[in-house]
């Protein structure tokens, strides 16, 4: 494969999006799980709700402006890389993104301040008022950004003036029913983020004996989270398959390996497709469920590939596998939270250590399938930027060469890695301290003047349906 400008325009784009996303989808997820411990200390005056909402606070500190940092640099792409996307789409890009930051960033930066240093200041109301004031900014930061890109793989409400998309119907453009699926989508991938995190966090500290009480909570709470928010996930993450089906019949075949039409359609579980011969090689099949998938029904007819010329085709191997990585993490996922939420109801869970393993473990799961689902949209999108209206190739600034976006794309990765690695170093420190003034136990040893034995005792405090009385 030939390192061309386009190539390279989009492999950079690709990455700085890919670093971006995570921090903003850890953030969304986050800002809601703290507003939701801050009215829990308020309606209980447990002192554990407070301590486990500091601990958060800092880390989401932390989370929140790399995102800010990361994602300032995507915006100059539009001028650099694809000045002619940035000039056509404009008059309705250009103001979406201003929306956000009319409302998002209005809110974050109002209130954010006082959830850092305005504890003291304000009264309990207040700063709960704050608290859910962020988690919204953060919310309609993500509702703007994906109007946006919804409004790139599904154009509506426009009308083509001088060689530019000129909005006539901004209603099309913000209530797009796509826009109604693909958002709450999201924002369910940043809260199933923060309730794994949460839960892989507090699975570690079980691990290692310490700080019981907080762990506890955290846990408890992101299993219990996460087991309901799972299987509403699926729902809409079915609603976007049906827009795909509807809108983008070449990116859902690809992500289905349907090469040639099929009545009725049978579903590929696995296999590996080949774009030379058309066809999938290994692949294991199930007859009549793909077309209770796309259609709902026993016998309809499904589209191929081959219906569409080779040049309206996306890569078919990128979203085959990566809608599949999608899928068995939200499979394994589900399989943790559920049984894991079962056995904290049990009281049983500090005794399966290969479940706390299992939960510590899969703190990269919600980030993989978060990565994995835009690898799928964005790749099978292609090869149109605007969905059939306007090429990829064709939105890139002319005259752009090789040799610039590969020394930009080399001073974006260094930056980036510099970026990535002290901001997950810092939040693995803070991790690693845990809550400050925990009232959970420290290591064995950590306290030689208290018995042995009461701390053995409290240690092997089941979980159960109410926590110490210290929370």
């Amino acid at each position: 494969m030939d390192l061309t400008a386009l190539l390279l325009s989009r492999i950079q784009f690709g990455s700085t999006i890919a670093f971006h996303i995570i921090f903003p989808s850890f953030s969304i997820g986050l800002a809601a799980w703290l507003t939701v411990l801050e009215a829990l200390h308020l309606w209980t005056r447990r002192p554990t709700y407070r301590l486990i909402f500091e601990f958060w606070l800092k880390i989401f500190g932390i989370a929140f402006g790399l995102g800010v940092v990361s994602g300032i640099v995507m915006a100059f792409q539009f001028g650099t890389n694809w000045s002619v996307l940035a000039r056509m789409s404009g008059p309705i890009q250009g103001p979406l993104l201003s929306y956000e930051t009319f409302t998002a960033f209005t809110l974050e930066a109002s209130f954010f301040g006082i959830l850092l240093f305005g504890r003291s200041r304000v009264p309990p109301w207040f700063y709960l008022f704050s608290t859910a004031m962020v988690a919204l900014g953060t919310s309609l930061s993500a509702f703007w950004i994906m109007a946006n890109n919804t409004w790139m793989q599904v154009p509506i409400g426009y009308a083509m003036e001088n060689g530019q998309f000129v909005p006539n119907d901004w209603t099309q453009i913000t209530l797009n029913p796509v826009l109604w699926v693909r958002f709450p989508h999201m924002v369910l991938a940043a809260y199933l983020t923060g309730a794994f995190c949460a839960a892989a966090t507090g699975a570690w500290y079980l691990l290692r004996g310490i700080f019981s009480a907080e762990a506890r909570v955290m846990l408890r709470m992101g299993l219990y989270f996460a087991a309901v928010l799972l299987p509403a996930q699926l729902v809409f993450g079915h609603f976007n398959g049906d827009y795909i089906h509807h809108y983008q019949p070449a990116k859902f075949a690809a992500i289905e390996g349907r090469w040639h039409d099929e009545q009725p359609a049978s579903e590929v579980l696995v296999g590996i497709p080949d774009e030379t011969a058309e066809t999938n090689h290994y692949a294991i099949s199930i007859p009549v469920l793909g077309s209770l998938i796309a259609s709902m029904s026993l016998d309809s007819k499904e589209v191929g590939l081959t219906d569409f010329p080779p040049e309206d085709r996306p890569p078919v191997a990128i979203p085959f596998f990566s809608f599949r990585i999608m899928v068995g993490c939200w499979a394994i996922m589900l399989l943790i939270a559920w049984f894991g939420s079962y056995l904290i109801h049990k009281g049983r869970i500090e005794h399966y250590r290969l479940l706390l393993w299992a939960t510590f473990l899969s703190f990269p799961l919600p980030f993989i399938a978060i990565l994995s689902g835009w690898v799928t949209a964005e790749v099978g999108r292609q090869p149109w930027v605007v969905y059939g209206v306007l090429r990829t190739a064709d939105a890139m600034t002319p005259f752009l060469s090789t040799q610039t976006v590969l020394v930009s794309l080399a001073v974006y990765c260094i930056v980036y890695t510099f970026i990535f690695t002290f901001g997950t170093y810092y939040i693995y420190r803070l991790l690693r301290a845990g809550p400050v003034g925990s009232m959970g136990l420290p290591p064995i040893g950590a306290v030689p003047n208290r018995p042995m034995s009461v701390i053995n005792e409290q240690r092997a405090t089941p979980i159960s349906g109410h926590l110490s009385a210290g929370e």
